[in-house]
């Protein structure tokens, strides 16, 4: 009697369908919402620029910041960022 449940149950296992993610779910955004305006410069320590992907559509700019470790999101249509992200290139381009 158990040799036959455990073979219907082996079966059961073998003959189910087993479904993953099919990709990456929309809206898988690391910034919720559109971020400061400002963060003084001094206290930044990393700055990451996020390019838009299939599984967040906007561009994000993570801004990691001193002593504490914090991330907060910029937002990218700010004068600050825009002026931020500039200056960063032309140093970089030097």
């Amino acid at each position: 009697m158990k040799a036959v449940a455990f073979i219907a149950l082996a079966c059961l296992c073998l003959v189910s369908e087993v479904k993953g993610q099919a990709g990456a779910p929309k809206g898988r955004c690391f910034c919720v919402g559109k971020g400061v305006n400002m963060i003084l410069p001094r206290k930044i320590a990393k700055v990451e620029i996020v390019p838009p992907s299939p599984s967040c559509e906007k561009l994000e700019i993570v801004v990691t910041v001193k002593n504490d470790s914090e991330q907060k999101c910029l937002n990218p249509e700010s004068k600050f960022s825009q002026y931020y992200i500039r200056k960063l290139l032309e140093k970089r381009i030097q």
